[in-house]
C-alpha cells in the first residue's frame, strides 16, 4: 500500500464543494446578465450592472479562495453573501425580465450558501 506525499490536501467539505458550486453558478448567471444587460442600455440598467458585475467578481474570488483553503475565505464568504444579496435586489427591480429573475434566484441561493459556509468556518 503506498502512503500519499504529505503535500496531498485533504478535500473539500461537501458544504464546501456545495458552497463553491453555488458560487460559480452564480458567476456565469451573472456573466449572462452583463451581457443582456448590455444589449437593454439606459441608466437603470447601468445601476443594476454595476450591482452584477460586483456579485461576478465576489463569487468568483469566493470559489477560488474557498478551493485554495484561503485564511480569507470565512471573511470572503460573508462579503459574497452581501454582495450577492445586493445583486439579488437590484435584479428584482425588473421582474418581468427573466434573465434578471433567474440572476435574483441563484444569488439568492448563493447568498445563503455563503452564509452559512462563513458561518461555519469563523
Amino acid at each position: 500500500m503506498t502512503q500519499q506525499p504529505a503535500t496531498t490536501a485533504t478535500p473539500l467539505s461537501k458544504e464546501m464543494q456545495d458552497c463553491v458550486q453555488a458560487c460559480m453558478t452564480c458567476h456565469g448567471v451573472c456573466e449572462e446578465t452583463m451581457s443582456s444587460c448590455l444589449q437593454m442600455g439606459g441608466p437603470a440598467q447601468m445601476q443594476i450592472m454595476r450591482a452584477v458585475m460586483d456579485c461576478a467578481e465576489m463569487t468568483r474570488m469566493c470559489a477560488d479562495m474557498m478551493m485554495r483553503r484561503s485564511p480569507l475565505a470565512a471573511d470572503m464568504c460573508a462579503m459574497c453573501a452581501r454582495a450577492c444579496d445586493m445583486c439579488a435586489e437590484a435584479c428584482m427591480s425588473m421582474p418581468d425580465d427573466a434573465q434578471m429573475m433567474r440572476c435574483a434566484e441563484s444569488c439568492r441561493a448563493c447568498a445563503e450558501t455563503c452564509r452559512a459556509m462563513s458561518a461555519t468556518m469563523m
